[in-house]
């Protein structure tokens, strides 16, 4: 792997401006290295994650997962979930799995670029630097974005932009 290519830009940096959301969670720290259990190699499950600030307006919410640094001109989506009720305001660990009832009625989401519906865990190539992994979370003008499960996570993301009052990210990295 050549570690000398240059580092993906924050892929949220290249968007337009919105008002910024808070998203913590119990299991991530922003900048630390991601827990075992949230890998490929350690279960494949998704973090628990928690957002406030959300604006006056909010009629829907999304959820992604997105690594700006693998080996690809694209990246690679690990999970995107849409179409969450305004009110929610976290999921739990968890709550990604592809048979998952921890989400609300209408969620969707959409197949990860490992090909599986729901969260795939970070699996960086052995011997590359640091990934990061940018959860991001989105307040949405819409109570649908009018998209169905096989929609893919760029399109959603894609569609979400012009539908987004606010959005706030927690990042954290890994290494195999």
């Amino acid at each position: 792997m050549d570690l000398s290519r240059p580092t993906a830009p924050d892929p949220y940096e290249l968007l337009p401006a919105a008002p910024s959301l808070t998203v913590t969670s119990d299991d991530l720290t922003d900048g630390d290295p991601m827990p075992a259990r949230f890998t490929a190699d350690g279960g494949d499950t998704s973090p628990h994650l928690a957002w406030g600030d959300v604006p006056d307006g909010t009629r829907s919410i999304a959820v992604s997962c997105f690594d700006p640094d693998a080996p690809t001109p694209a990246g690679f989506w690990h999970w995107t979930v849409w179409d969450l009720p305004a009110g929610t305001t976290s999921l739990p660990a968890g709550a990604g799995a592809p048979d998952t009832t921890a989400l609300p009625g209408g969620a969707l989401q959409a197949r990860n670029d490992d090909g599986g519906i729901g969260y795939t865990g970070a699996a960086p190539p052995a011997g590359d630097r640091p990934h990061r992994y940018v959860f991001a979370v989105h307040a949405l003008d819409v109570e649908t974005l009018g998209l169905d499960a096989s929609t893919t996570p760029t399109k959603v993301a894609f569609t979400a932009l012009f539908h987004t009052l606010a959005r706030g990210t927690l990042t954290v990295t890994h290494q195999a």
